[in-house]
Formats: structure tokens, C-alpha cells, sequence
């Protein structure tokens, strides 16, 4: 299976001792050739694995503010539920000899319906953060969504991998003039696309990090807001100070984003038909149906389980895709058969940082993307678009 591993101690993101690996060299199957990752005494051969390296070199309170969610994470456990109540139907003899995975989103070509979702705090995984998210992407050719809770600026994004397809996503604050001046410097850094979060008009109740009174420790800030509230002493919601938000946000802030942007507008955060129709009546290019990985609201729909009504009211006329839950290829495989643009992952990625930083984000992707390539041959699809709902055995549903 390859190289010996080094187990020695380094500093992480957040001053905390991590074992740094040397990088090893495996064999995967035919169809998967490109080398496995892995440490002493284990092969990171698929994500589940580098859930247990993070588990196990993360301290409890960083590991548990990535793990969470709200209260009794029954939604979030739902989420990968969700997929395993799906079964397939391949079609046998079908010639896959020959694949491709590339699709597009908001028209730009990406290697694989694979993206990463707008995730916060990555310096507390891996001191590059998500500069080192950036460059895996880029070097993948796969879309990252920055986060406007980043711990490096969207500057520093951009420096990192300035070939890029890059996305930012967006709150909505109080002061409107936050928001715009971010949009402004997203626009000028060459971001196709912003992500409006609508589903935190306030933040979900997560036990673990009330019990373990979750900080961002000193020396790592939330950077986009870098200056912004200097002289604020008052309490902070992860890094911001509270009440920053604004809960009377609705359907004609929309209209606002609009007229102070020329960039497409994704929605995150839409779990019903009713509020998706209204994302096409308000004019907006794109839904993630999300969740927000089970963190906000406790016992509501999976995302899978709610993409299907949301993919039949749109009717093809914006982009839909999903977060929540995709662990493995066949998980890919099913959100995309029922009717996904694209997939977003969220947790895996800090995973991956934990690992080694862009070396282990890159592992994560071409892990799945490999999976995915493999599930798709063994189901009879030799491109994208021969995944569709036939796939799916409804009766599972």
C-alpha cells in the first residue's frame, strides 16, 4: 500500500498539535488509478476515513463546532439517511468504455458535478485555511463557494488560486451597506456568482458549542470583516457581534440584491416547491436546496428528500442543486439522477484540511469524483447526461 508514514507532532490552524503524515502511494481500482492518501497503521480510501483522522486530531470543542448540529441532529443524521433509503436500477451492456463527468453551472464547465459549499472558519482545520480549499479546487477544476465567515480574505482567495471558478457567498445585514461593500469586492475579484443564505434569520441552537462556549481563538478572525468592528467589546455570534444579521429579510430583499448587482443570484437555503417558485418569480438564477447541514432548523425535510418537488416546479427554467449528506460517488450519483445541477460538499472538505490542508481537499475530491465515475459506469451512464430519474427506483422513495 505504499510509503511508511511520519506521525510527528505540528502546530495547526489554532495552535493545536496535529500529526503531520507523509503521503503515501496506493493502488485503486481500474476505473479509480489516481493515488490513495493515508497515515500509519490506515488508508484514506474514501471520506469516512478522513472523518476519523479529523476526529481523532482535532481538539473536542473545533471538532465539535464542525460536527454539529442544532439540537438534537436529527436533521443533520437525516441528511445521509436520506441517500440510503435510495435505491438504483442499472442498465447492464451499455459500452463504458469511454466517460465523461464534465457539466456546467451558470454556464462555466467544471470537471465534475462536484463543488464545495460555502463553509466557515477553515484556519481552525489548517493554518492555508481556504486558500488551501481554493488551490484544491482550482486544481480539480471544480467550483469552491467562499464564505463570508472565512478566515482569509477573499483577496487572499483570489491570490491563491486566481484560475479559479469561484462563487461568495452572502448574508444579508442589518446595515445593507456591509453586504454591498462585500459585494464590490467580490465583483472586482473576478467572482461569478453570489450565494444569498436565507435560511439564518437567526442562528440554530447547537448544544455542542453552548457547552464547550465555542470561540474563534485570538489570533484567527473572521477577515472579510477585518476593521470593520474595531472597539466592539459587546457579545459576538461566531465572530461577528450579535444582532449583525437581519431577521426581517424577505422575498423583496431580493429585488434589493438586483439592483445593486449584475452578478447571478443562487439562492441557498430553499427546502419547499413554494418557495422555489417564488425564487423563479423573483428572478434569481440558481436554488441549493440546503439545509444548512442539519445546523439550523432540527427535524426538518433532508435535502434529497426535498429535491425532487423543487427539480418538478422549476421545469428546467434556473439551475438546481444540493448540499447535505453526500458522502460517496453513488450519493452523487443519485442527487444529479434526480434532477441536481450539481452537488455541494460541506463537512468533507474540513476533513480534508485536517489531513493536509490542499493535499487532503484534493484527496477528498478526486476520491468522490473517482466514485462517481465509477458509480456511473456501473449504472450504465457514460456521460451527464444519461443520469436521470429512470435511475432511481421510486418505490424507495
Amino acid at each position: 500500500m505504499g510509503r511508511g508514514f511520519r506521525r510527528e507532532p505540528r502546530e495547526g490552524g489554532d495552535g493545536h498539535k496535529q500529526r503531520t503524515p507523509s503521503v503515501g502511494i496506493g493502488v485503486t481500482m481500474a476505473i479509480c488509478s489516481r493515488p490513495v492518501l493515508g497515515v500509519a497503521g490506515m488508508s484514506l480510501i474514501c471520506l469516512a476515513d478522513f472523518e476519523a483522522y479529523a476526529k481523532e486530531n482535532l481538539p473536542k470543542a473545533t471538532w465539535e463546532y464542525y460536527a454539529a448540529g442544532a439540537d438534537e441532529c436529527y436533521t443533520r443524521d437525516d441528511n445521509l439517511q436520506g441517500f440510503r433509503r435510495i435505491r438504483l436500477r442499472p442498465r447492464m451492456l451499455r459500452d463504458v468504455s469511454v466517460m465523461d463527468t464534465k457539466t456546467t453551472v451558470l454556464g462555466e464547465e467544471i470537471s465534475c458535478p462536484i463543488a464545495i459549499a460555502p463553509t466557515a472558519f477553515h484556519c481552525l482545520a489548517w493554518s492555508d485555511g481556504e486558500m488551501s480549499t481554493a488551490r484544491a479546487a482550482e486544481a480539480l477544476k471544480l467550483l469552491y463557494v467562499a464564505s463570508t465567515y472565512a478566515t482569509c480574505s477573499v483577496e487572499e482567495i483570489s491570490q491563491a488560486a486566481p484560475e479559479g471558478l469561484r462563487w461568495f457567498q452572502l448574508y444579508v445585514y442589518r446595515e445593507r451597506k456591509l453586504s454591498e461593500r462585500l459585494i464590490r469586492r467580490v465583483e472586482a475579484l473576478g467572482f461569478k456568482a453570489l450565494v444569498l443564505t436565507v435560511d439564518v434569520p437567526y442562528t440554530g441552537k447547537r448544544r455542542t458549542d453552548i457547552r464547550n462556549n465555542f470561540q474563534l481563538p485570538p489570533h484567527l478572525k473572521v477577515k472579510n470583516f477585518e476593521g470593520v468592528f474595531e472597539g466592539h467589546s459587546g457579545p459576538d455570534n461566531y465572530g461577528v457581534p450579535l444582532n449583525t444579521l437581519d431577521p426581517s429579510v424577505s422575498w423583496k430583499d431580493i429585488c434589493w440584491l438586483r439592483s445593486v448587482t449584475n452578478l447571478p443570484i443562487v439562492i441557498k437555503g430553499i427546502l419547499t416547491k413554494e418557495d422555489a417558485e417564488l425564487a423563479v418569480v423573483y428572478g434569481v438564477q440558481g436554488i441549493i436546496v440546503s439545509n444548512h447541514g442539519g445546523r439550523q432548523l432540527d427535524g426538518e425535510l433532508a435535502t434529497i428528500d426535498a429535491l425532487s418537488e423543487i427539480v418538478e416546479v422549476v421545469q428546467g427554467r434556473i439551475e438546481v442543486y444540493l448540499d447535505g449528506g453526500i458522502r460517496t460517488g453513488s450519493d452523487v450519483l443519485k442527487a444529479i439522477a434526480l434532477g441536481a445541477k450539481c452537488v455541494f460538499l460541506g463537512r468533507p472538505i474540513v476533513w480534508g484540511l485536517t489531513y493536509k490542508g490542499e493535499e487532503g481537499v484534493k484527496g477528498i475530491l478526486q476520491i468522490l469524483t473517482d466514485e462517481f465515475r465509477l458509480s456511473m459506469a456501473l449504472s450504465g451512464c457514460r456521460n451527464i447526461s444519461e443520469v436521470n430519474r429512470n435511475l432511481i427506483h421510486v418505490a424507495k422513495l
